[in-house]
């Protein structure tokens, strides 16, 4: 019997009451309250519409970390479809200052598939650089490589969203997060923002610190990068004092700015409509983006070994490639994972737009989202089947 902390709260469509159950199986097996939401749309319709934790109610808003970096490249992608960006154009064409240090010839296309080698900054960025897009555009833009660019790939966890958002400025006059704003959030009222308006910030709830068990706990304390490795620089832990990411998501500036890496507030009723309005007709508007742009940005960019975490690894352009991970999904299965072991993808062969977010950190798997979302992104793929 579940206890009343995790009991299973909302709505789900006839039809999906397996999805349901798996959710209260992902609750009781938890141990402590994951402070869950689980959202699903299908061809544009709500169908599930969960959650549960003592508190965390189906429209509480928290830090969704990369779960971000999906919005973010929802905009480069309309950029792409639109013509006004070049995917095998140098990103040195739009913003020249990032020639420096050997970079001149790295493109848009090979910056989107995290192959830039410019994963941090010698010396490592305080809290308000790792805030504000910009700021850390300005030093990443003449930072030496710590790869030859183009050669290989490393995950850009905190920096991504502001060297393709410095693009996006350069080739617009206008931020990512401003075009997000116009073209996506607003039009189709998505609780999902990427700068938190005052007038929300009694919603937000804070992101919460994993509780690991003692075994975990010792795993962790082993699995320190080395100082000054690639893995060390890219998530920040040799700047002083090294990012913690718990008080990074939940820091007041990150909060107001939105970087567009991993700084995005929003609910999963938020993230799951952005991914359906991007794949499905929804309140009558068409999706945003074609078939052709989806297949672009969600086919495999890279295979491999990711020299920032060690992991193999499967990238689009922007994107996970999640077909992979999770086989019973469609080659052009597209989305991002959160650190606290959240996810969110769009489905074009099921027409399945997905959201699970969770405020309590989950122990690491290897693969940002928690091992959790295959039993559910399986459980809704079966209904959305009718099997």
């Amino acid at each position: 019997m579940m206890s009343d902390e995790v009991q299973v709260r909302g709505t789900v469509e006839k039809g999906f009451e397996g999805v349901r159950e798996a959710f209260a199986v992902v609750l009781d097996e938890a141990g402590v309250a994951p402070e869950a939401q689980l959202v699903v749309d299908v061809g544009g319709r709500r169908v599930v519409d969960l959650w549960g934790g003592p508190g965390t109610a189906g429209d509480t808003l928290t830090g969704l970390y990369s779960i971000t970096k999906g919005a973010a490249h929802l905009v480069v992608a309309l950029l792409v479809q639109e013509g006004v960006l070049d995917l095998d154009r140098e990103v040195a064409a739009y913003w020249p200052e990032f020639a420096a240090e050997g970079k001149d010839r790295l493109t848009l296309r090979e910056l989107l598939a995290h192959r830039s080698g410019v994963v941090g900054v010698d010396g490592g960025f305080t809290t308000d650089e790792l805030a504000d897009d910009r700021l850390m555009a300005g030093r990443l833009a003449g930072q030496r490589p710590f790869w030859e660019p183009g050669t290989a790939y490393g995950y850009h966890g905190f920096v991504i969203g502001a060297l393709t958002g410095e693009v996006v400025r350069r080739a617009t006059g206008r931020s990512t997060q401003e075009i997000y704003e116009e073209r996506i959030r607003a039009p189709y009222g998505l609780d999902f923002y990427l700068g938190l308006p005052h007038h929300l910030a009694a919603r937000r709830a804070d992101v919460l610190p994993m509780l690991p068990t003692p075994e975990e706990a010792e795993r962790l304390a082993a699995d320190v990068a080395p100082p000054g490795s690639v893995r060390d620089i890219a998530f920040n832990q040799h700047a002083t004092p090294p990012t913690d990411l718990v008080a990074f998501g939940n820091a007041p500036k990150v909060v107001a700015l939105g970087p567009t890496s991993s700084g995005g507030v929003g609910t999963a009723r938020g993230v799951a409509g952005m991914y359906a309005a991007a794949i499905s007709e929804v309140a009558g508007r068409p999706p945003f983006l074609k078939p052709e742009t989806i297949a672009e940005f969600a086919r495999v960019h890279y295979r491999g070994t990711d020299l920032v975490t060690g992991n193999d690894d499967v990238f689009g352009l922007g994107f996970e490639e999640l077909s992979a991970r999770y086989p019973f999904l469609g080659p052009d299965a597209f989305g991002h994972s959160g650190a606290t072991g959240s996810l969110g993808f769009a489905d074009p062969d099921s027409g399945v737009a997905y959201a699970y977010t969770r405020r309590r950190f989950g122990f690491p798997s290897g693969f940002g989202a928690g091992p959790e979302n295959h039993r559910l992104a399986e459980a809704v793929v079966r209904a959305a089947a009718g099997r």
